[in-house]
């Protein structure tokens, strides 16, 4: 089980990105933590294998945090997921050793590309570790973990059709900012329902981004964007 530390100084977007990694198999989330000194704090205590690491934090930069715990000893791996799309930050976190880059706002199928990226860098470590040396094979095996495509869009599983994406798909779009379930099924006059299994097959597919609306009290609501044509 890979042990991830999500920090991130909006607590609404930890949420979301931590129920992310608990739906990968074969990842579990062992802390969050919104400020760089939480981090540190964390990393002091708990088994950490990977960061998933905001480059706006309160009191100092994702890159900064990086360096630091390099100084400090803490070896755990790091992939930003960062709204920062700036050349120059990217070109930063490459040097500082970041494994991997995920620009907000992105998608389960998005996160779950990385993460499944990091996992066969980290079974392509495990195969080569104990020979002590790598040749050529190994190295490019090892490099090449990390690099991922996007998954071919497969034909719709048993229940789905075409035309209720695209009814949904519109009015996601119509709409201008986020929907709940509710909110769909009445601009589209299908059953709760019906959207709600389909907006839940949707995020998975990579199609929609989910965000989550905190109320005064009660369980948050989840509000869907559409994410991709």
């Amino acid at each position: 089980m890979i042990d991830v530390l999500v920090v991130d100084d909006d607590f609404h977007v930890a949420e979301i990105n931590a129920m992310y990694v608990t739906q990968v198999p074969g990842f579990r989330v062992t802390a969050r933590a919104h400020t760089a000194a939480q981090a540190l704090a964390t990393l002091e205590r708990t088994h950490v294998d990977l960061v998933l690491l905001d480059h706006f934090l309160p009191d100092e930069t994702g890159l900064t945090l990086v360096r630091r715990m390099r100084q400090l000893g803490h070896h755990a791996d790091v992939i930003m997921v960062t709204a920062a799309s700036d050349v120059a930050t990217v070109q930063a976190a490459m040097r500082y050793g970041a494994l991997q880059y995920l620009v907000k706002p992105f998608t389960f199928a998005a996160l779950h590309a990385k993460l499944d990226g990091y996992n066969t860098l980290r079974h392509a470590l495990e195969d080569v570790g104990g020979r002590g040396r790598a040749g050529q094979d190994q190295v490019d095996q090892i490099f090449g973990a990390l690099r991922s495509t996007a998954e071919p869009r497969s034909t719709l599983p048993k229940g789905y059709s075409t035309p209720t994406i695209d009814v949904i798909r519109r009015a996601l779009n119509q709409a201008g900012h986020p929907l709940s379930a509710h909110e769909v099924a009445e601009r589209t006059g299908i059953s709760r329902s019906t959207a709600q299994r389909y907006l839940k097959y949707l995020e998975r597919a990579g199609r929609i981004a989910l965000t989550l609306k905190y109320g005064e009290t009660g369980r948050p609501e989840h509000r869907y964007v559409w994410a991709a044509d």
